[in-house]
């Protein structure tokens, strides 16, 4: 077991957190909440989905952070005839040696943005999602390793729903979190248009850190803290989910770990060495109601943060 965290090394981690997060939101105007959320995932080594309409910047998100941590990133578009192969790579026989060699696919990258997921096939879905926990794909035997640290952005257009693929239970439960960018405010949108008339673009982005950066973040933040009460009131929060009003599916054990490991990430990013019951109901929906199903098929996101939140306000922290 790794030792606690100390506070000065949570007092560097929250400085070099808070450059991360200041320098992606120099580009990504009036977001910083959902950019916050973002970078959580990353040092909690989960991935994100982005359920949103078109344009409000989830590319660009992508690709700021990327910018910021000098490191790489694909893009996917996942289409109805995108095929796993497309996704993971493909082993390609030479005729001089003999040989298959394996060529990868652009999900070898440290940030990987899954454009429209749910128009892509059910099969090539499970591809990427297989490469999102095993963080490895197999072909020929052989185990190729992803990059690390390894991030999934994966969208999803909430109202376009013809044509689709719904991600099903199991497969959204693969996700640490789901968040909506939204629309930016008036000031946030001018601040959109000034820089995009000035011709400001990511290519200028400086680089606040890199790879070993967010790998030593990683590493710190598995050992903040957590009293063993804090962790019974992450179960408690979790399986009050299954029986609250209106459920039919609560969330899985698998939510109450990204709970927790998703609170020492946010812990360690205020500065402190420990959880604290705060840590958890900030993070409580994010990372919970995206593993729900509600008893009315009709219901939104909305409906489910809203049936999140009277969890979190039933269920007492002491």
């Amino acid at each position: 077991m790794s030792e606690p965290l100390s506070a000065e090394e949570a007092q560097r981690f929250a400085v070099t957190a808070e450059a991360i997060i200041d320098n992606v939101a120099g580009f990504i105007q009036g977001k910083r909440d959902v950019i916050s959320l973002a970078i959580t995932c990353l040092l909690a080594e989960g991935h994100l989905l982005l359920e949103d309409v078109p344009g409000v910047g989830k590319t660009s998100l992508a690709r700021s952070i990327a910018a910021t941590l000098g490191m790489s990133w694909h893009r996917i578009q996942f289409t109805p005839d995108l095929l796993p192969s497309d996704v993971t790579g493909v082993s390609i026989f030479h005729q001089g040696s003999s040989t298959f060699e394996f060529h990868p696919g652009p999900v070898f990258a440290h940030i990987v943005l899954a454009d429209e997921i749910n128009r892509a096939s059910p099969r090539t879905q499970s591809a990427l999602l297989e490469v999102m926990e095993e963080r490895t794909v197999t072909g020929d035997g052989v185990t190729h390793a992803v990059p690390r640290p390894f991030l999934v952005l994966a969208t999803q257009n909430p109202i376009e729903m013809d044509g689709t693929f719904p991600l099903p239970e199991a497969q959204l439960d693969r996700f640490l979190m789901s968040v909506s960018i939204g629309y930016p405010d008036l000031e946030a949108e001018v601040r959109v248009l000034a820089n995009t008339h000035r011709g400001v673009t990511i290519e200028e982005m400086r680089s606040v850190g890199d790879a070993d950066d967010i790998r030593r973040m990683v590493a710190l933040a598995r050992s903040v803290h957590a009293e063993p009460s804090v962790m019974e009131y992450v179960v408690r929060l979790t399986a009050a989910t299954r029986t609250a009003p209106g459920v039919r599916l609560g969330a899985s054990p698998r939510g109450s770990v990204g709970l927790l490991r998703a609170a020492q990430v946010s812990a360690a990013m205020a500065g402190r060495p420990y959880v604290t019951p705060v840590d958890v109901q900030r993070l409580a929906v994010p990372v919970l109601a995206h593993r729900i199903v509600l008893n009315d098929v009709e219901a939104d996101s909305s409906a489910r943060t809203r049936a999140i939140e009277q969890v979190v306000a039933g269920v007492p922290a002491g």
